[in-house]
């Protein structure tokens, strides 16, 4: 993989219900995602058995739900989910985007 990523060269991979996302980055260690989400699309709640993610606003805004806390984050916010950690996000805005960091990298989505 090369070191540099040239976002319009990546293309999107549709996942459904309003939300796409494209690898950008990734080693065996680590995996950078962008999604992009319609306004009002769901990241269903749900937990990862190793993966650890964080996950930064870069446009828009969520209501993300982390281990049963609620909280809205914009631009510049995050949220961290461990292992076996339930999260998920409402999108409120249209164009709302996350940057997700995984540790180690999701191989399902290569």
């Amino acid at each position: 993989m090369s070191p540099f990523t040239q976002a319009e060269a990546v293309p999107w991979t549709e996942l459904g219900d309003g939300i796409r996302r494209k690898v950008l980055a990734h080693t065996p260690d680590l995996m950078s995602v962008l999604v992009q989400f319609d306004k009002g699309a769901v990241g269903t709640p749900h937990a990862h058995d190793v993966h650890t993610q964080i996950a930064y606003v870069v446009a828009g805004s969520f209501e993300a739900t982390i281990g049963g806390q609620t909280q809205v984050l914009r631009v510049g916010d995050c949220f961290l989910a461990r292992p076996h950690t339930m999260h998920g996000v409402v999108a409120l805005e249209a164009g709302s985007a996350l940057l997700d960091q995984f540790s180690p990298r999701r191989d399902d989505y290569l």
